[in-house]
């Protein structure tokens, strides 16, 4: 039975003049930690200020765990799911949780992806590629050894880690802990006939994990070292390799920069380059950073870098299917999660025009990620993306990224008059968040809320109507605490950054000239999260929200 698509006008709340702005400040938190080290607190944001002195129109919405579909909520969120829930009204869960229940049940042992590896087990090396640490964000090690576990128990003869280093949704340094947790795992699993070892790796933000087309350089890195077995740095194990590679007390390279690395044997050879017949797994769970490296290993034609050699009859999966549309890549371990019926089909099949911009650090999130796990227009005819380039640069080094070019294009389609909805995000507080530098993060949160500024007047000047919130927290606080909120400090006495996001809940502001004085937030919803968002835009258009979607937070009064 086709799905009805049809928006019922609101009782009482009529449609604006004007467009929808829907802005998401990514990464900027409401903490309860308000001290030097909660750049969104620290930072002069007299535009914000102002927006949360409005009386019932402003409130906190939750934005990580159970609210957003992951496992618990020790979990923090993440722009992932975060806009999952915000383009989709719903709560589903996500690809953690997908994968916990996998292991759990042994039905990732069952699928047709694990049967495509196991080919490899007799007389290959199955390999495993991804982010080593326990931040739940792109991976957690956990699942890795449940893998491993998994393929050493059916018959896998020997098994290759490929590993890159975090810093970035864990706490810097904590690679080496990783690491040598990873090593006792695969001892054991040497102990019971398994050849078992890690083969290559590097930090995060320099091998392999690149996204959104912006450096396909550290791919090439990627897949030099797995894959082809070359690298500057060659160590005889790990652990050496990420101590060598941070470099002294006094002067350390973070977990995420850390330069691509090749274990080889006495001999100098490497211990686990990808060959004809081999299985490769990737073994993220999060789409994004995980494109890319794909394209690599499936695609024939790829011709982005010269990958030098092209292992054939390769079996190679992804924890799960990172692109619906592309179909990529083809085989998964763990079917990716099913968002039917987002909110922008309810826009496009009822004649609403939608511009969505951002930069390319954040693109996809306005656009794939809001759309339910899909590339590409819904409906080209109705819609506008537009992506704006990102600088190649470490974003601390400029905070101010591309907010303002961002705010030139969205002010321009909120003054046409060709859209009803205009959707918007700033990756400033989120991605100079995770460099851990308080200052630049500071910056970052000062230029996005003059951005802000010039977008709601646009919006007040056509007499439409708006919506500022985020994702999930990140700015809200860049210092690693104690379990009382004390900041720790390191050996050396200064504090230690935290880059990683929090499990802050995160603001959301409603208002415009457009909107009428009676309208304000309910106060009968105190567990509202992500999911309440799309109802509350729909009611902001004039429209009630579709039924299936979460409540919405706004009444009339």
């Amino acid at each position: 039975m086709a799905h009805d698509y049809t928006l019922k006008p609101h009782p009482t709340i009529t449609a604006p003049e004007g467009p929808l702005m829907v802005c998401i400040l990514d990464g900027f938190g409401e903490n309860e930690f308000k001290d030097e080290y909660n750049a969104v607190h620290v930072a002069n944001t007299p535009t914000i200020d102002a927006l949360r002195a409005v009386p019932r129109r402003f409130r906190s919405i939750k934005a990580h765990g159970t609210a957003v579909g992951l496992p618990s909520d020790a979990d923090m969120g993440n722009s992932e799911v975060g806009h999952n829930a915000l383009g989709s009204g719903q709560v589903v869960d996500q690809g953690a949780r997908l994968v916990d229940i996998a292991l759990e049940t042994g039905k990732m042992f069952e699928g047709d992806g694990w049967k495509l590896i196991s080919q490899a087990f007799a007389d290959n090396t199955v390999h495993f590629i991804g982010l080593l640490s326990d931040g739940g964000v792109h991976s957690r090690a956990d699942q890795l050894v449940g893998c491993l576990r998994g393929a050493a128990a059916r018959g896998a003869k020997r098994l290759r880690c490929h590993i890159l280093t975090d810093g970035r949704d864990v706490p810097d340094g904590s690679s080496i802990r990783f690491v040598e947790e990873l090593e006792a795992e695969l001892a054991a699993l040497r102990e019971k006939g398994c050849d078992a070892l890690i083969a290559s790796g590097g930090g995060r933000m320099q091998v392999t994990m690149d996204r959104y087309e912006a450096d396909w350089a550290m791919v090439k890195r990627g897949w030099d070292a797995h894959v082809l077995g070359k690298a500057e740095h060659t160590f005889r194990d790990a652990k050496t390799a990420v101590v060598t590679l941070r470099g002294p007390e006094d002067a350390q390279v973070s977990d995420q920069y850390l330069a691509p690395f090749v274990i080889v044997d006495e001999a100098g050879a490497p211990v686990g380059t990808v060959q004809d017949g081999d299985a490769v797994v990737l073994f993220n769970f999060r789409a994004d950073r995980m494109v890319e490296i794909s394209k690599a290993f499936e695609y024939p034609d790829f011709a982005v870098f010269d990958r030098e050699r092209v292992p054939q009859n390769l079996r190679f999966v992804g924890m799960m299917q990172y692109d619906g549309d592309l179909k990529l890549p083809a085989n998964f371990l763990v079917p990716p999660p099913e968002i039917l019926h987002v909110s922008g089909e309810y826009l496009v099949k009822n004649g609403l025009a939608t511009f969505a911009c951002s930069e390319t650090q954040k693109f996809g999130h306005v656009t794939f990620f809001w759309n339910g796990n899909r590339s590409g227009y819904l409906d080209s005819k109705l819609e506008q993306y537009l992506e704006i380039p990102s600088d190649k640069i470490e974003f601390n080094k400029a905070p101010d990224m591309k907010a303002r070019e961002i705010t030139a294009a969205s002010k321009e389609a909120i003054l046409s008059g060709k859209y009803k909805v205009v959707r918007v995000n700033f990756a400033n507080p989120d991605m100079v968040g995770h460099t851990g530098d308080l200052a630049a993060t500071v910056r970052a949160c000062e230029v996005v809320d003059a951005c802000v500024k010039e977008l709601l007047e646009a919006v007040d000047s056509v007499n439409g109507r708006w919506i500022v919130t985020a994702d999930h927290g990140n700015a809200d606080d860049m210092v690693q605490r104690d379990k009382k909120g004390k900041p720790l400090v390191g050996e050396d006495g200064k504090p230690l950054p935290l880059t990683s996001h929090t499990l802050a809940p995160v603001p959301i502001f409603v208002g415009g000239k457009g909107l009428p004085e009676g309208v304000v937030f309910r106060d009968d919803l105190p567990d509202a999260g992500l999911a309440n968002v799309a109802a509350t835009t729909f009611n902001l258009l004039g429209y009630q929200g579709p039924e299936i979607y979460k409540d919405s937070l706004l009444t009339v009064v």
